[in-house]
Formats: C-alpha cells, sequence, structure tokens
C-alpha cells in the first residue's frame, strides 16, 4: 500500500473533508465538516482503509467486528471480510416487528467485539453503543475510529477504560493538507483556535456511596445492608450452594464475620430440618451480624408464590431477610414479599437466555416502581435507585486472555457500579473458606472505594 499520507490525499479527492463554515447539529460553527461515507463508494479506498485499520489492531484480541451506524458499518463489512473475524450489524434502534433484535448476526454471549466508528468528536454515539452492544452480554474492550476530531471524546473512552485506536486526527490531517498546499496557515490557525475552544466539556459526577445510598433508602431491608457494609466494610455476599447442613453451618461459621449476607438455596440441602438447619443458622446470623438471603427465584402467580414464601417445610417467610424474584408474574406477584426485600432478576447471564433488552426495560419498570424490591441482579448496570447485585464475581478469573478483565470485583464497581459482590465458588470450593472470604472482602471494598473517585461523563 501507499504511505498513509498518500492514501489520505487520496481519501480527500473523494471530498471527505470540506472547509468554511459548518453548523453542527449542537449548533455550533464549524471551520470544517467531515463525512466519510464517500469512502464506500471506492472499493480499492475502502479496501485499503480496512487493511490500515486492521494493522494498528491485536487481531487476536477480537471474536466479532461491529460497526456503529451508519457510516461505519461499510467499514466494519470490508474489516470482517479482510481478516475473517464474524462481523454483527448493530441497528439504529430496534424493529418493531418479528425478532425486535437490535443486534444482527451469529454471535455467543461473552465474545469480544471490536467497534469500528468512522469519527469521533463527543463519543456520545460510541457510549450508546457500548452500553446496547453489553446489553447482548458481548465484552468491549477496544474501538477503532477512522478519524479523531479532537473534541474530547477519545479522552471520555479512555477515562471509562476503553482502548481508543485512531488511523488519523484532525491536527495530523491539517498538516498533510498545508504540505500539500490544500489550506493556507490563516485557514489552519483557524481550525487550531476552533478546537482549542470548543473542547466537549464534560460534567464531573461520583457514583453514590453507600452512606448517601442509607440516607436515602426508603426499604428497612436496604438500610440494613448499607449499615452493614458500612459497619464491617465489606460489600461480600457469599454464596452457600452446598447440599448438607453441616457444610452450610460451616460455612456460615468461618466467612459469617466478613460478609453481608449468604446466600442460599435452602432447597438443595439434603437434609433440612427447620430445628436443625434454620435455627443455627440465624444464630449465627446474629452472632457475625450477616443477613440471609435465599435465591428461591420465585416465577409464580401471586398466590402460589406466597404459599411458596410462606408455607411448607422452608418456611421462608420465618427467616429470610430478603429474597429473589423473577418479575415474570408482574407487578401484583410481588405483593405477598411484604416482611422482606425483593431483588429482582433483571437479567441472566445462562447461555440462550430469554432475559432479552425488552424483557429486561419492562423488568426494570416493575422493579423501580414496587416497593418491596430493593434491587437487582443483573450482569449489566442499572438505575441507581435499585441496589445492583453482581454474581459471577471471581478473583482467580482475572482475565479473559484478550486483554480485558470482566469477573473481578475491579470491573464490576467500574463499569457496572455494582453495590454487593456475589461469590460461590471462589469462597466455598477454596481450600481455606475464610482466608478466600477475606480476599474478597478486602478486594471488593478496595474495588468500591476505587469507584468512589471522581469519573468523567458527559
Amino acid at each position: 500500500m501507499e504511505s498513509k499520507k498518500e492514501f489520505f490525499l487520496e481519501c480527500y479527492k473523494l471530498g471527505i473533508i470540506k472547509f468554511g463554515r459548518f453548523t453542527l447539529k449542537s449548533g455550533i460553527e464549524s471551520p470544517f465538516y467531515v463525512d466519510l461515507r464517500p469512502l464506500a463508494s471506492d472499493p480499492k479506498i475502502l479496501k485499503n482503509l480496512a487493511n490500515y485499520l486492521l494493522e494498528m489492531l491485536p487481531l487476536d484480541n477480537f471474536d466479532l467486528i461491529c460497526g456503529v451506524p451508519y457510516a461505519a458499518l461499510p467499514m466494519a463489512t470490508a474489516m470482517s471480510l479482510e481478516s475473517y473475524i464474524p462481523l454483527i450489524i448493530k441497528r439504529k434502534e430496534a424493529k418493531s416487528y418479528g425478532t425486535k433484535k437490535l443486534i444482527e448476526g451469529i454471535y455467543q454471549k461473552g465474545q469480544n467485539c471490536l467497534l469500528v466508528e468512522d469519527v469521533i468528536t463527543s463519543g456520545k454515539s460510541l457510549i450508546e453503543t457500548i452500553a446496547e452492544v453489553e446489553q447482548e452480554d458481548l465484552k468491549v474492550a477496544d474501538i477503532v475510529v477512522v478519524l479523531d476530531r479532537e473534541q474530547g471524546g477519545k479522552q471520555l473512552l479512555e477515562s471509562r477504560g476503553y482502548r481508543v485506536h485512531t488511523l488519523f486526527n484532525i491536527s495530523e490531517v491539517c498538516t498533510i493538507l498545508r504540505e500539500n498546499g490544500e489550506l493556507s496557515d490563516d485557514e489552519v490557525k483557524r481550525i487550531q483556535d476552533f478546537l482549542a475552544g470548543n473542547h466537549v466539556q464534560f460534567e464531573e459526577k461520583t457514583r453514590q456511596s453507600y452512606q448517601e445510598k442509607f440516607e436515602t433508602a426508603q426499604h428497612s431491608v436496604s438500610k440494613k445492608l448499607l449499615e452493614t457494609a458500612l459497619a464491617k466494610e465489606s460489600n461480600l455476599i457469599a454464596s452457600a450452594d452446598v447440599t448438607t447442613t453441616q457444610e452450610l453451618l460451616e460455612l456460615a461459621d468461618k466467612v459469617g464475620p466478613h460478609i453481608i449476607a449468604l446466600k442460599t438455596h435452602i432447597d438443595i440441602i439434603s437434609d433440612f430440618d427447620y430445628q436443625n438447619t434454620i435455627v443455627p443458622l440465624k444464630e449465627l446470623a446474629l452472632k457475625h451480624k450477616f443477613l440471609l438471603m435465599e435465591d428461591r427465584k420465585f416465577a409464580d402467580i401471586g398466590n402460589t408464590q406466597e404459599l411458596q414464601f410462606t408455607s411448607g417445610v422452608f418456611k421462608i417467610t420465618d427467616w429470610a431477610d430478603f429474597v429473589t424474584s423473577q418479575v415474570i408474574g408482574g407487578f401484583e406477584s410481588l405483593d405477598c414479599f411484604k416482611n422482606v426485600g425483593v431483588v429482582a432478576i433483571i437479567g441472566m447471564s445462562s447461555k440462550g437466555t430469554l432475559t432479552t433488552n425488552s424483557y429486561r426495560e419492562e423488568a426494570l419498570k416493575i422493579a423501580l416502581s414496587h416497593p418491596n424490591v430493593i434491587g437487582g441482579v443483573s450482569q449489566n448496570a442499572i438505575p441507581e435507585d435499585l441496589l445492583l447485585f453482581t454474581p459471577g464475581v471471581n478473583l482467580a478469573d482475572s482475565g479473559d486472555g484478550k486483554g480485558q478483565q470482566y469477573n473481578t470485583p475491579e470491573h464490576v464497581f467500574k463499569t457496572l457500579h455494582t453495590d454487593f459482590i456475589i461469590v460461590g465458588r471462589g469462597i466455598y470450593k477454596s481450600e481455606n473458606s475464610e482466608t478466600a472470604a477475606i480476599a474478597y472482602k478486602n478486594e471488593g471494598w478496595k474495588a468500591y472505594l476505587d469507584s468512589l473517585e471522581k469519573n468523567i461523563i458527559q
């Protein structure tokens, strides 16, 4: 291929940048206007562009390529053809009929997706696209951009932990055009002055602290969880996926001092007996000052759920501080949980889950409006009005081998703004459950404190 400078000049002949006075979408008057869509009309240039973009990237990092609609779609397609990395297509908005998908193509949850953008200004369209791609449980770590207008978007994304690779920036382009006699010194100076005075401004905002959430919490269980977290300097919930009473009680006694709650699946205890299982478990909870979370995942009509909650051998209503419940039964199905907090199942991470984006939106509406709901279980960020409980956290899973961490406390607090981490096998399957609990407690608390530092957001 020709040099990068020669390549840009070939692209410039297609009229991709115009100079003069242009009113942008934001209302700001700009001395230049960028439109890279003509590049798709020249097959040779589009092919070369794809290869220039691919050369900047560690291709082993990616399972998928996705272009930000619309201008970047042909670029992403060309990159897929040149690299043999599968392409997925993001719609501008989901169809109102058929499958109603926002992301089209063949992909699996957990795969790494490279985002392709033509021009970056504020970074807003990329932030929105990343959120929508991650809603499908795909992972985004890298973004490749043809032209950076140098108005703050790249810095915004990098401040959030994404790697942004840019082929050209507007200062570099101006230098090339001035050297080639296409721009005068005065025109370059006018562009430089514009960039200096029109850097996109971002407000600074901090996530709410536990103390702030405690002060505004409406539900008594929310207050108790947050109060316990502050007192113990812990945001750790241990998942007791064990099958005997002895294992359950031994685990509770060992990890109790370091957790804010113990999550049970009481119906898997093979030798369950209320007096021998629940009574001593409640005593341990009182002794070590932790709450009991029954992960029942109720999913029926209200009357049936009420019977499951209050009756039978388990009598969950007598001992659980909070429970998990699907919201598939609708708003009124949650009315029966009057004396406990409810953690709504907003989304699931299992392969083939039916908790689609549209389902999650409807589930959130119920969760936000029902007085019994204190939070949600989700693999994605949710409104701060709800406490976010994030399962699947594991210190041993420090990365995916492709340059990004996903299941560590650091990731879930920084990216999802989680409130509480739920750890199962990382604790109860470890050689020393207490030592493991201490490690998770410390890492979780550190990640929480780090997440309180100011993040630049638009």
